[in-house]
């Protein structure tokens, strides 16, 4: 346990990070904003006490005037404080998925090019915005499950504190933290999740984020779980042929992620919709014909489901 030399927010940062730090140097996402400085802070000192050091990389996107201004303004704050930063340029590219959806790939992909374990500043806030977010997509556990603690290089040591926290340890800390305007943009749909949810708070006159945060925990355990046990399921050979038999009898979240991975196989980017499109070519049988799925179809020929790339063809059933 560590001694109480710092204030409390500062101290609760601290432990966090401690608990969760991995061996050996860290790198911490950084933005500039309260989350990730606190952040860095609470890693530089638990990484200190092991020995090992924890470097700011701050990525700059370019996508707002001054950008390169607020990076080396983010840089200096916390070289002040006794954390290494150092500012890595990324370029954004366009995306179907949106501007929000490119820069987090962009920066996501200039922090693993570090080598390192990464530590990422997100807290229950925003667990619990992504929980909102995934129950409006509508695509089950996994949607639901939002951001794992660990996953890949990426650490999040403070899933389990607030924003307010980050943001008393700054004060604690006697650092300042750069305010993005664009969280503060509606036309995010982070921004109006957030903005939901303090709405959905005041109606109902409790504060949901603990509750969704803990919706994710239970739900990614859920998908987990089920995940493992269709990747067990053999669909047989060749790959584009699954065996009738190993899907039948299976209950339905099971078979539908044992066809939804059977289909990825074959590069299908699949969605819900086509997965219950050619699950009832197995519950629902009448003899239909092939089933559009992206880049192809599926039909049933005999005991097997057959996947033929591009227009489906006539083949005896």
């Amino acid at each position: 346990m560590a001694k109480r030399e710092l204030p409390p927010a500062a101290l609760a940062v601290a432990q966090a990070v401690a608990a969760a730090l991995p061996d050996g140097d860290v790198v911490v996402g950084c933005s500039g904003g309260a989350d990730s400085t606190a952040l860095a802070l609470g890693a530089a000192w638990a990484a200190g006490r092991r020995g090992a050091r924890a470097t700011a990389v701050i990525v700059d996107h370019g996508l707002q005037p001054g950008s390169v201004g607020i990076a080396r303004e983010a840089a200096a704050r916390l070289g002040e404080h006794g954390v290494d930063a150092r500012i890595v340029a990324v370029r954004v590219a366009p995306s179907g998925e949106g501007l929000e959806a490119a820069a987090r790939e962009a920066r996501l992909a200039a922090l693993a090019d570090q080598r390192l374990p990464v530590l990422l500043g997100h807290t229950l806030d925003d667990q619990a915005e992504s929980v909102l977010l995934g129950l409006l997509r509508g695509s089950g556990t996994r949607s639901l499950a939002g951001m794992a603690e660990v996953r890949g290089p990426f650490v999040r040591p403070l899933l389990a504190l607030r924003r307010s926290d980050t943001e008393q340890a700054c004060r604690d800390w006697g650092i300042d933290w750069w305010r993005d305007p664009m969280n503060d943009d509606d036309a995010f749909a982070r921004v109006r999740a957030r903005g939901l949810l303090r709405e959905v708070a005041t109606r109902l006159g409790r504060d949901v984020a603990p509750a969704l945060a803990r919706t994710a925990t239970l739900a990614r355990a859920d998908a987990d779980a089920l995940d493992a046990l269709a990747e067990a399921v053999e669909t047989g050979e060749p790959p584009e042929t699954a065996r009738i038999a190993a899907l039948e009898g299976l209950p339905d979240a099971l078979r539908w992620r044992v066809l939804h991975r059977w289909m990825a196989r074959l590069g299908v980017a699949a969605d819900q919709g086509n997965v219950l499109a050619v699950d009832a070519l197995l519950t629902r049988w009448r003899g239909q014909s092939d089933i559009a799925v992206p880049g192809g179809s599926v039909r049933r020929v005999g005991a097997d489901l057959r996947f033929t790339r591009g227009a489906g063809r006539n083949e005896p059933r």
